[in-house]
């Protein structure tokens, strides 16, 4: 709390101001009875500090874990056309430093349901059913998005305070988190027009929006049957690759939330991208390309899947962080229209042309990060010599020192700081 004095900032919420409040006659003893169910400590000068016992928190973030994780991802596995908002929705859930590895479980299904996509297109259109094989395929795929958008809309809870599955102890503490979050619990609101105008003069989403990923993977079954293996096998080849970017993608988001490094993790991982798209390009020895396969598969989606939150963690209220994502999705949507043309047919096998386009694209992805990160090191340097510098926080736990204000620590102010 010394840390707070030095540089004048208001008192730390407590949790009756915003919960007992609404409860009419409730007393002191009332209040501190509450207190202590949650966890929630009081000072000796009878002051209570936004705090809570870490185990509490844990229980409410997984049982938000166990709700909406699986049924976001689960929509997203059966190729639901909303995906592209579920990042914005998750940030309604999480804290900015626990937000990457839920985006991550949710984009992971992505290339785990690829890596399954070839042998159930195969089985599905194999057999000698009377619909017309497209008509099929259809209804498998698109059948258990309707019925999970049912699930979804039954289950899916509004906000975090509201999900049925938390006890009245717990909820409380789903509020707690949201005041730190934004500085209020009701977080659905209007579009603030200033806020559009804001982001978009912002470079900030710009160097994200055109971190440009091809979609040279797309094109695995028809790469490895140019390599010399048949139809059959080059669509069970493409599960290896396609499975090991589902682990990578969910060990580099975790790895970026723990250590708040997702520029050096999207580096990392667009560098791996990159050399599996040169060894395509340059060497001719299958088992070799086979290898750049992994390298490419396994460096693409883990930098998607940390481009997204890091579009969120770096935008300072809740009209710029959907303004942030729209953004990356509209201009995002161009590296597939580009990729799409780079794999004519007649530049098989070797698709010299795709190969280097992608290893150049995918290179320029990890230099955008590094420019990236140079400018948020730069703005939080700026951001400290403004409010002081401020106290690194404990990932996964709620930090005792923080406010209630008008904005809260992912809204623009004395505690928000960039995510490098």
């Amino acid at each position: 709390m010394d840390l707070w004095k030095k540089i004048e900032r208001p008192a730390p919420p407590t949790t009756t101001d915003y919960v007992d409040d609404e409860k009419p006659g409730s007393s002191v003893v009332d209040v501190e009875q509450n207190n202590q169910s949650l966890g929630i400590g009081i000072n000796s000068d009878g002051q209570q500090p936004h705090h809570v016992q870490p185990d509490i928190e844990k229980r409410v973030v997984r049982k938000l874990d166990y709700r909406v994780v699986p049924l976001v991802s689960a929509l997203w596995l059966f190729e639901a056309g909303f995906g592209p908002g579920i990042p914005y929705l998750l940030s309604f859930f999480y804290l900015r430093y626990e937000l990457g590895f839920r985006i991550g479980i949710f984009l992971s299904a992505a290339p785990l349901a690829t890596t399954f996509a070839g042998a159930l297109a195969y089985g599905i259109t194999s057999g000698n059913s009377q619909l017309a094989n497209w008509r099929l395929l259809f209804l498998v795929e698109g059948l258990p998005t309707i019925f999970m958008a049912a699930v979804a809309y039954f289950f899916l809870p509004v906000s975090p305070d509201k999900a049925r599955i938390l006890t009245a102890e717990e909820a409380l503490v789903a509020k707690a988190r949201a005041v730190r979050q934004v500085g209020d619990v009701e977080r659905v609101g209007g579009i603030v027009l200033k806020d559009i105008l804001s982001t978009l003069a912002d470079p900030k989403a710009w160097f994200t929006a055109i971190s440009p990923t091809l979609t040279g993977v797309v094109f695995l079954p028809t790469i490895l049957e140019d390599m010399g293996f048949s139809s059959i096998n080059a669509q069970g080849l493409t599960a290896p690759p396609f499975f090991l970017s589902f682990l990578v993608t969910i060990l580099s988001v975790y790895v970026a939330d723990r250590t708040q490094q997702r520029g050096f993790t999207i580096m990392l991982m667009s560098t791996i991208g990159f050399i599996g798209y040169v060894l395509l390009a340059a060497v001719e020895t299958v088992g070799v390309r086979y290898f750049g396969v992994f390298l490419a598969a396994a460096g693409i989606f883990p930098s998607i899947a940390n481009i997204l939150p890091w579009v969120l963690n770096n935008q300072g209220s809740d009209t710029r962080r959907g303004t942030g994502i729209a953004i990356l999705n509209i201009i995002g949507q161009c590296g597939p229209l580009l990729g799409t043309n780079i794999f004519p047919k007649n530049e098989s096998p070797r698709y010299f042309k795709g190969m280097w386009v992608s290893a150049a694209f995918t290179l320029f992805t990890g230099f955008l990060a590094l420019g990236l990160r140079t400018l948020l090191v730069w703005e939080n340097k700026k951001l400290d010599s403004k409010y002081g510098p401020k106290a690194p926080h404990p990932a996964g736990g709620i930090d005792a020192s923080s406010q209630k204000t008008a904005v809260g620590e992912e809204n623009y102010g004395p505690s928000f700081r960039y995510i490098l």
